[in-house]
Formats: structure tokens, sequence, C-alpha cells
């Protein structure tokens, strides 16, 4: 203040503006990225055609909150028009669907039923942005302060913007999972252990749990990270563990009751919350809780045994309650499913597969992933810091073990790898200002920026594999039948008005016809309608003859065919006397009455009339 009065008044308002500004970085800042990437999301995507989101998850989330705004129970998570007779038993959760209804109500107030869809549809995702950027701003601040926060929110920015999840129209569960995670990592990273942080930390889990499956690994290493950290500091920790296991096991106990409904509380399910996880996160917490409580002032070896058996009730749990959870939740479904369906899935691929049929995507969904491992493991043998990056590290391994697997895993790893990237870079940044004629420190800090972005990693790729000039270069127009309009509401606008009935169609096909039609379709890309996509493809197998037997067993009305769909391409090629391979040649049973379309449509309609048995 003395320093202050002693200023000339401009240099001591100067000063003032600058304390005011250094004040208002956690909050100012990141709402300034965070408005600049919203804006510049509206202006990338200002050509979009359709409201919603290309990934048949967003049509299939719109079509559960229309079920859900239509009168649909809170606890009933059926999806009557999907699959066999009885609908089929969704996993998503009215975690997300509530938010997403509340903003088309909010909006039917000022639009018709359509454009306040789709003014909620383009609200949702955009303002997903604002606390994923406050939550990695915090992040990066508490771990490399003020040059940390830029350099987080700065790798943040190209993640958004590089990303599908939040773009208008993307209204599946990972945006709001990515900002969860990251507000679980902003609070894990606070060093100086204040109960209140690992408390929200705690809220955030549980969320994630409450919303779906993907983030369970993210959650069960949290979990293990903070009752590590129990073990090693004892007395210290004790408090942030208490508030951390109790705040944990009320919100998830919260989550599981107000999801859940009474009839299924005995169900296990691996792929949302139901018994078997809040079991197994209950005894957990409760053993933390209890741990923190009478065991703290042990000795570390004491500790360190007590935690051993935590993890031993939890394990016992897991293996009484849930056994079936400790493999992949696809490891059940129909060897017919896994190379039909499954086995082309984008987000369902390992790295073995990416390398095979992408190998220029490999740098873009491992690369960031491994190299904050790799920096993380650097400061661990050094001793720098090294609690808070065996936390950043465990957190970022286990999402990128799971990419190996699957590549859906790459954006919560990318996303993870952040934060002990901002904290080099602000590091190098640094070394490299305070020698400016240093040119190797100043190179060394220019590529560590570059390859700390999966965006980079991606174009280099893309280089790679095409050559500059290929890579710069514009595509040729696509072959017709890579183009060819299956889903499209004009494309199904033929049945839109017909009485509801049964449609079988490919599985991509299957949230489009629920979103534009009011008929129930037999199969949908989901693993929860396993029966229904059997139904399906054994139909499209089928031969025309044995092809009718099929479709009256599974009460079908009508058949939708677009010969462009990739599964029924690949139906044809294996079966070229089968039912889809003969509708595509032109063959058209008795049984199938083809219902008029325009000119132009890709998708043929049939009425299901099947013969007068003998």
């Amino acid at each position: 203040m003395a320093q202050t009065l002693a200023m000339p008044p401009e240099a001591a308002a100067a000063a003032e503006r600058k304390a005011l500004l250094r004040k208002s970085h956690p909050v100012l800042v990141p709402l300034i990225y965070a408005i600049v990437i919203i804006l510049a999301q509206l202006v990338i995507h200002r050509h979009l055609t359709d409201y919603v989101g290309p990934d048949n998850d967003d049509v299939m989330r719109l079509v559960e909150v229309r079920d859900f705004l239509g009168g649909q129970g809170w606890f009933d998570m059926m999806q009557y028009r999907l699959g066999l007779d009885g609908g089929t038993l969704m996993h998503w959760s009215r975690f997300i669907d509530l938010p997403i209804a509340s903003l088309i109500l909010f909006f039917r107030l000022f639009f018709s039923p359509e454009g306040a869809e789709a003014a909620a549809l383009t609200v949702w995702p955009l303002m997903l942005v604002l606390p994923l950027m406050a939550f990695m701003g915090l992040a990066g601040r508490r771990i490399g302060g003020v040059e940390g926060m830029h350099f987080s929110l700065i790798l943040t920015s190209l993640f958004v913007l590089t990303s599908g999840r939040f773009v208008p129209g993307s209204i599946d569960h990972d945006n709001i999972q990515l900002g969860l995670v990251a507000l679980a990592v902003a609070m894990l990273a606070d060093e100086s252990y204040k109960p209140r942080n690992f408390a929200i930390a705690a809220v955030a889990l549980a969320i994630q749990l409450g919303i779906g499956a993907e983030t369970t690994p993210f959650v069960a290493v949290a979990c293990v990270a903070v009752a590590c950290l129990w073990a090693w500091d004892g007395a210290v920790f004790a408090p942030a563990a208490r508030a951390f296991a109790l705040t944990l096991t009320i919100a998830v106990s919260g989550a599981f009751f107000s999801l859940v409904p009474p009839r299924l509380y005995s169900m296990v399910t691996c792929d949302n919350l139901s018994l078997g996880f809040y079991g197994i996160i209950s005894v957990g917490c409760v053993g933390l809780l209890l741990s923190a409580l009478f065991a703290s002032r042990l000795s570390r070896p004491w500790r360190m045994a007590v935690l051993a058996a935590n993890g031993a009730a939890v394990l016992a749990t897991t293996v009484a309650i849930a056994p079936q959870c400790l493999r992949n939740p696809l490891a059940d479904l129909d060897p017919m499913l896994v190379e039909l369906w499954l086995s082309k899935v984008t987000e369902a691929q390992s790295i073995f597969s990416i390398a095979r049929t992408t190998p220029d995507g490999l740098g873009a969904f491992y690369a960031t992933g491994f190299l904050a491992m790799l920096v993380c493991a650097f400061r661990i043998m050094r001793g720098e810091r090294a609690r808070l990056h065996a936390i950043l590290m465990a957190l970022v391994a286990v999402n990128w073990a799971i990419t190996l697997v699957q590549v859906r895993g790459a954006e919560f790893s990318n996303l993870l790898a952040i934060p002990p990237l901002a904290l080099l870079l602000a590091d190098l940044r640094r070394i490299s200002a305070a020698d400016t004629e240093d040119v190797g420190a100043a190179f060394f800090y220019v590529v560590t920026a570059l390859i700390s972005a999966p965006a980079v990693w991606a174009v280099g790729g893309a280089l790679a594999d095409k050559g500059i000039v290929n890579s710069f270069t514009v595509a040729p127009p696509a072959k017709a039948k890579e183009t060819s309009n299956c889903a499209s509401k004009e494309a199904l606008a033929p049945i839109a008005n017909l009485p509801p009935g049964v449609i079988a169609a490919a599985s991509n096909m299957g949230a489009p016809l629920l979103r534009f039609t009011p008929h129930r379709t037999l199969s949908g890309p989901y693993h929860r309608d396993p029966d229904g996509m059997l139904a399906e493809l054994h139909i499209g197998l089928a031969e025309p003859q044995q092809a009718e037997a099929l479709l009256r067993d599974a009460h079908v009305t009508l058949v939708a065919f677009c010969k462009g769909d990739p599964q029924v391409e690949t139906l044809s090629e294996l079966k070229p006397r089968g039912l889809y391979a003969q509708l595509g040649a032109g063959h058209v049973p008795a049984y199938l009455e083809p219902i008029p379309t325009p000119t132009k449509s890709d998708v043929q309609f049939f009425r299901f009339k099947p013969q007068e048995r003998s």
C-alpha cells in the first residue's frame, strides 16, 4: 500500500488495475476463452443442415427426451419403439434428459416445437464449454500458476475445437462427462488438501456414475488415488479423506435412489449405475471413512496394511455382487453381432484395428496421453511434486489403457493429458525466456508446445500418410453409394404418416426412424437390443422364402431397404442369395408390396403382406 501511495497517480491506477486483473484471473480469463470458443463454434458450424448431431446417440437422446416430455415416467427407461415386442430397457440417464428437456420447454415459450428443439440442442453443448474451460483453467492454475492456467486453457481450446462433442446438436452425454472429469481433476490437484475440494471431487465422481459407465475406471482410479494419499500422509490428509469418503457415499446413494426404480434395486448391470457399482463404491467409501477416523495416526506401514484390507473388502464385494463387471460389458455379445456390428463401430476399435485401417490417426489418439505419462513419470523420479504427478499419471494411464482397447477413451486421455503438459510448457517457457539467446531451449519449447496438441498429430499423420500435396487437395466427389441418403427426414417421409407398425431396417437407420416416424424398429446400434439386432440381421441374410417366416415371427409390417447402407452392403456380400442382396438386385418377393417414394429417394419401403399358408 505504501508503495502504491508513493507512485504517481497514473502509475498507481495502473498498478491497481493490474492487481484487480490478477485477482479476477480465475473467473475472468476462462470466461473470455470460453466466449471466444463458443463464437468460433457458431461460425465454424454455421452451415449445419440438421440441428441434431450426426451421431446415432444424439438422435436417440432426442427421442428419449421427447418421450420424457410426452409423459414417460422418470424411472421408466424403456424405449418401447426399439427392439422386439415390449421394447428395450435403455441404460442412459435422466440426469442428461432433464436439462435438455427443460431447455426445450423454455424455448417453447418463444418458438415452435421444432424450433424449440433446435434452439435447445444448439445451446446445450455450447453451454458446457463454460464449465469445461473454468475447470481446466482452475486445474492449470493450481498446478502451474497463471502461466499454467493459460497453457491449460489454450490446449483445452484446441481440444474443444477439434472435438465433435461440443458442436451444436451434440447432446450425447460424453460432453458433460468430460466437464465432470475436468472438475474432479481440478479438485484432486489441490495440494493443500482442503476437505471442501475433495468433497466437490466426490460429487463430480458420483454424478459421473449416475450418467454412464464409461468413466467408471476413472472413478475407480480417483478413489484409489485418494485412499493412497491417506495411507501415505496419514493424519495430514485425514480431514480430506473423511470429506471425500462421506460425500461420495451420500452422493452416490442419492444418484442410485434417484435413478433406479425400486423394482430394479437388486438388478446388477455393468453399463450403468446399479446395485453392483453402488455396493462396490459404498463398501470402499465406508472403509476409507472408518480408516480416516480411527487409523490415521498409525505408522505408514500399518496404514498401508489397512489400505490393503480395504482393497480386499472391495474386491470381495465385487466378486460377491458383480463378478461380471470385472470384464468387458460387451463380452457377452453374440459373435454374430461382434462380427457384423461391433467390429464396424469406429469408437469401439482397438489400437491394432486403428493401425491397420487408419494409421494416420494413431498420433491423435495415443501420442499426447503417452507424452503426459512420460512427463509425470520423469517428475516423480525427480521428486518434483511426486504425489500430484502420481495422481495425474494414474488418471491419464487408465483412460489411455482403455483407448488401447476401444478408441472412444482417447478424448478423455487427451483431456487429462493437458494439466501435466501445461505445467511442462510453463516451465519450458520460463527457461526459454530467462535466456533469449539459448536457441536450443526455445526450439525445445516450441516443439513441445506443438506435440502437446492432438490436432498437430492428426495433421502430421495425414501428411505422413497422404503427402503434403494430397493432404491439402480437395477430395474428389464420393461415389453414390458413399453418399446414400438413408436416414434423413425426406428419405423417411413416405412412411411418416402411416399407422404405427414394426419396421425391419438396418441398425443405422434405427434412431432416425424413431425420430421421424411413429413406428417401432427392430434394430438400433445399441448393445441393449441384441435380440432385435439379431432378428434384423437374420432377416437380411435369409433367402426370401425363409425371410418371410422371420418377418412374420417378428410381427414386422414394413421393410425399409437402403442399398447404400454399409450394413446392407456387408450382408449382401455375405449372402448373395439373401433378402437384402435380392432386393438390391431388384428382385422383390411377392410378400413385399412397394410403397411409392420420391424418384430420387435412396430408401425403398415395402408393406409386408405374408402369403397365406397352405
